[in-house]
């Protein structure tokens, strides 16, 4: 008889949860896209806040103005906040790194729909910089301070400190500066000793294509003091990921206006100051298998990171 009742329990339970799931979906879906209930699109602050929102105002414009849809920006605190944004239905599309889309794959089932390109590629690397010229391998980064971007960051965290657990080179410590420049500065000010950041080919004129360039205009001898120790693996491309249970023709809509966009000479322009993206290629999870692959190798399993 307890068995029996502890079944129907579960039995309760379990159905009182789909249809909450059931019913949170059905709310944000209501007349989605509306001034009342518009299509939230979240970024994630591995740039400045201030230029993030300038820049994802200008999409939503451009959004808007395709599909007649309203839009509204957010520039979270940190890569996590916006993950479970899209898990709780608070945001319907976020432009995501690519390890916090296969987090937000493995805990919320969201779906990566677009893929960014920079210089004609798909993939990036990570990069160790350091300003110490003492400091010109990885085994020389033993006993060091590293500056980490963000947690849930694939190029500022999750493959350099890999890279460094398997060679066992072991820090003294480490922070998270909360991006990618501001990780540089860190090293650059004398906080720490390492920044791990992403890194890009140079574009046709020569110039670095990493983290540095973005401060080269407030700290115009950032290359000659910060000089590069090593890469990570390629990693595929950052991504536009859209939650679970939205309506697919509004979302088909969104994704083919968002490919157009990106087409366009103001579009090219718009991402090139976003996240410094010249253009947007359709994609899927499995190009992401790849990065999932790299992590087991790493005994760093995302469902297993999750819990």
């Amino acid at each position: 008889m307890k068995r029996y009742f502890a079944l129907l329990c579960l039995g309760l339970l379990l159905l009182t949860s789909c249809q909450s799931e059931s019913a949170r979906a059905a709310n944000a879906n209501k007349k989605l896209g509306t001034r009342q209930n518009p299509i939230k699109m979240y970024f994630v602050p591995s740039l400045e806040a201030g230029k993030v929102v300038a820049s994802g105002e200008a999409i939503a414009a451009a959004l808007n103005e395709a599909t007649g849809y309203h839009y509204k920006v957010a520039v979270p605190t940190s890569y996590a906040a916006v993950i479970e944004a899209l898990g709780s239905y608070q945001a319907d599309i976020a432009w995501l790194p690519t390890y916090a889309y296969v987090l937000a794959k493995q805990k919320f089932d969201a779906n990566v729909r677009l893929m960014t390109v920079r210089n004609g590629l798909k993939s990036y690397r990570g990069q160790f910089v350091a300003a110490d010229q003492n400091i010109k391998s990885l085994e020389d980064i033993n006993g060091k301070i590293i500056a980490y971007t963000d947690a849930a960051s694939t190029s500022g965290y999750i493959y350099p400190s890999a890279m460094l657990k398997q060679k066992g080179i072991v820090p003294k410590d480490h922070i998270f500066a909360g991006g990618h420049p501001q990780a540089i500065l860190a090293v650059y000010s004398g906080r720490a000793d390492v920044a791990c950041t992403y890194w890009s080919p140079p574009d046709s004129s020569g110039m670095p294509m990493d983290a540095r360039e973005k401060l080269l205009e407030t700290h115009k001898d950032i290359f000659e003091k910060i000089h590069i120790v090593d890469f990570t693996e390629w990693i595929p491309n950052d991504t536009v990921t859209f939650r679970k249970n939205l309506p697919e023709e509004l979302e088909l809509e969104v994704v083919k206006a968002l490919y157009d966009f990106a087409q366009s000479e103001q579009g090219k322009k718009t991402l090139k100051s976003l996240y410094d993206v010249d253009g947007l290629e359709h994609a899927s999870d499995a190009d992401y298998e790849v990065v999932r692959s790299t992590l087991r190798a790493l005994n760093m399993d995302p469902a297993e990171m999750l819990k």
